[in-house]
């Protein structure tokens, strides 16, 4: 049996105070069936629509091993969106009050490339972003990806949809062998699962209703 209280994993007591400050007082079936697994280090597929509790989830994964004395980037989310990468990276920040000083920079498309470049110069721990504008980064190597421990494709399907394949694959190499990718889709057709098998390593597949 399944506990769904966040007190069963293996978090710090600041970041289960933080947790209890937002409000999260247990799990999700998302998170409950996915965090024991992504905070020991294992890949992930988890099939789960927005509003199941899945940024929390791959948050939790990405600042439970983060080290805010090390200024690198050590995560790295792919979305879909300008919208819902803001929307991720705003949640991402509320969740890294139990962590320290964490510093989270969205890199998306519609907006000017100086400002993002500026503040790549002065560091991050996590990156949120589209996949155009992060291989533009990556092609102005204006970004470094070789420290990312986590890497999170969220709403792979829609990416995938979207015509982002390319992009996604050039930004998989950009970043470490030995990381930790975790995959969030509505949706987990063939040809998804094709098309992402050689990001995996052994996942762990679940499905939420």
């Amino acid at each position: 049996m399944q506990s769904d209280s966040f007190t069963s994993l293996a978090l710090t007591p600041q970041f289960l105070a933080n947790l209890t400050t937002l409000g999260y007082d247990h799990m999700t079936q998302v998170q409950a069936e996915t965090l024991p697994s992504v905070l020991a280090g294992s890949d992930l597929i988890a099939q789960a629509k927005t509003g199941s509790g899945k940024t929390a989830a791959f948050g939790i994964g990405i600042l439970h091993k983060l080290n805010p004395a090390w200024f690198a980037i050590q995560g790295l989310v792919l979305c879909p969106t300008r919208e819902l990468a803001d929307q991720v990276a705003g949640e991402l920040r509320r969740l890294a009050r139990g962590v320290g000083n964490v510093k989270i920079l969205t890199l998306t498309g519609g907006v000017s490339m100086r400002p993002q470049i500026a503040s790549l110069e002065h560091g991050a721990h996590i990156v949120v972003g589209t996949p155009g504008r992060i291989r533009d980064h990556l092609g102005r190597a204006t970004l470094d990806l070789a420290n990312v421990q986590t890497l999170v494709l969220d709403e792979a399907d829609r990416m995938t949809d979207m015509g982002f394949y390319d992009e996604i694959a050039g930004i998989v190499s950009a970043t470490p062998k030995h990381r930790q990718t975790l995959l969030f889709s509505a949706t987990y057709p063939d040809d998804i699962r094709f098309a992402t098998q050689g990001f995996l390593r052994d996942p762990l597949e679940v499905k939420v209703e």
